[in-house]
């Protein structure tokens, strides 16, 4: 039975809608209001459109919406179907790094317990980033016995067990918001860098604004492009995600660790409950064999992990 066709035949169209938009999502326009950026940052949650759109079909009753709605879920499984996937494996044979990055939240209340659930989680590098005057001192002590070497940038840092060269700040922002080192491992030099990209706003009048974070990305970019070393990490917190085209000038060319060795879709903000992954591992150069994410800290995101084989 199909009680009335004509609103079947709307319920319908919204999923060929529905559909079209997540395939075509990378040609959704910035001009107005950042809308193309707005979507693909929450591209994943496209998906609740179905069960929407069934819920209506079956109010309906029309059998042609209910056909429709398979065209979003075509899509959206093409899309993330294999992100849900679980691609972790184990280490085995050869060198390893293991890299980890926090926003550690520079309101955080407990910057003792956090960098001691950093040490703990074994990790051979760590990037910290958010890290406020009166914080780092505390990181500096809970770390010193397990990462003899760091930076001493300001705002974002690097620990590390491996000796660390080269360590200099990327000018990405009028003040320090990326900084770049060779990690001296004992597979090699590895160039990483860690970065904390502009914060993103969304309000009426100007939608979702992002030009800071899209031009601090661009300068990013060109530090990456410009380093010599074959075997290159860059993580941080990017205020964005990898589907959002905006940030291709960083993202392309990087295996994102998550999508390559992940379980999921690794989401890390807001800690409480997280919607999106703004927090980033991209490699060039290595595979990756594991990605995931810690428990939440005193911080409002999550950490992100990974394995790299060298």
């Amino acid at each position: 039975m199909d009680g009335g066709s004509g609103r079947g035949r709307l319920i319908a169209a919204g999923a060929v809608c529905a559909a079209l938009t997540m395939a075509l999502h990378t040609w959704i326009p910035n001009a107005v209001l950042n809308l193309g950026s707005l979507f693909q940052t929450f591209l994943p949650w496209a998906g609740l459109s179905v069960p929407v759109l069934l819920v209506a079909a079956a109010v309906r009753r029309s059998r042609l919406a209910a056909a429709a709605t398979l065209a979003p879920v075509i899509v959206w499984g093409c899309l993330f179907g294999g992100t849900l996937a679980d691609k972790r494996s184990e280490p085995s044979g050869g060198a390893h790094l293991t890299v980890v990055s926090h926003n550690v939240d520079e309101a955080n209340p407990d910057p003792a317990g956090t960098a001691r659930a950093l040490a703990a989680s074994g990790a051979d590098v760590l990037a910290l980033e958010e890290m406020s005057p009166k914080a780092t001192p505390v990181y500096e002590r809970e770390l010193a016995a397990a990462y003899p070497y760091r930076s001493d940038t300001l705002g974002v840092r690097l620990w590390s067990k491996h000796p660390l060269s080269g360590v200099e700040a990327v000018p990405i922002m009028p003040w320090t918001r990326a900084v770049r080192a060779t990690v001296e491992t004992p597979g090699g030099p590895v160039a990483v860098f860690a970065t904390h990209l502009a914060s993103v706003r969304v309000t009426p009048d100007a939608g979702f604004t992002t030009a800071r974070r899209n031009d601090a990305a661009r300068r990013l970019a060109e530090a990456v492009r410009a380093e010599p070393l074959a075997r290159v990490v860059v993580m941080g917190d990017l205020n964005g995600t990898v589907e959002d085209s905006a940030l291709r000038p960083v993202t392309s060319g990087l295996t994102s660790a998550q999508r390559a060795a992940g379980a999921g879709f690794g989401f890390t903000w807001p800690a409480s409950f997280p919607v999106v992954r703004i927090d980033q591992i991209l490699v060039k150069g290595m595979d990756v064999t594991s990605s995931w994410t810690l428990p939440a800290t005193g911080s409002d995101h999550l950490p992100v992990a990974a394995t790299l084989r060298l």
